[in-house]
């Protein structure tokens, strides 16, 4: 009985507290309750929070790795990004696939497969989250003027100035976010045609 209490534990599937008695937990696996991904993806408004607070954290800087880095393939496939958001603004789908696009080459392009598979483990958050900025009026147009002035620096390999515009765009993303919350904390989500 102890051996399988112990399996039990070491899965996380149940809690030992001494004292107090053994407890079955949520059911997921200690690691997958302690994944990004999963974590990320339970609905937490807190755990939404932590990962707005780690875009802003790695986002400027990785984007300044691509300005120093980047190949013309990254480029293209940015300028390719932002011609489609350019064109899908009555469009949330096509928009924000493209967003997604955009930020995914910028991973690319800071040559650490890191930061790539991190921001990867996220892309299902970060397509709500877009979804919900969708749906505040002028929120893919003030999304536009970033990811063009990111692009002019990545352009110009200028890594301070593209650091200084993803901070900007962080900053922008994180006000839209706001005020796409509901009063229950959930994220509006645009109409999908």
């Amino acid at each position: 009985m102890r051996e399988a209490m112990k399996t039990l534990c070491e899965k996380g599937l149940v809690e030992a507290y001494s004292g107090r008695g053994t407890f079955v937990t949520s059911g997921k696996p200690q690691s997958g309750r302690h994944s990004l991904p999963w974590l990320a993806n339970t609905g937490d408004s807190q755990n939404a929070r932590y990962v707005t607070e780690l875009r802003e954290i790695l986002e400027p800087e990785f984007t300044a790795l691509a300005a120093a880095r980047i190949e013309e393939q990254q480029l293209a496939m940015m300028r390719e990004a932002i011609d489609v958001m350019d064109r899908s603004m009555q469009n949330p789908d096509a928009y924000i696939e493209a967003d997604l696009d955009f930020h995914l080459a910028l991973a690319e392009a800071a040559s650490n497969p890191l930061i790539l598979s991190l921001l990867d483990s996220i892309v299902e958050v970060l397509r709500k989250e877009r979804l919900g900025v969708f749906a505040v009026p002028g929120g893919p147009t003030r999304g536009q003027i970033h990811h063009k002035l990111i692009l002019k620096a990545i352009e110009r390999r200028n890594p301070a100035k593209a650091r200084k515009a993803m901070i900007a765009h962080m900053q922008q993303i994180h006000e839209d976010t706001a005020k796409a919350r509901t009063p229950k904390g959930r994220l509006r989500k645009a109409r999908i045609s």
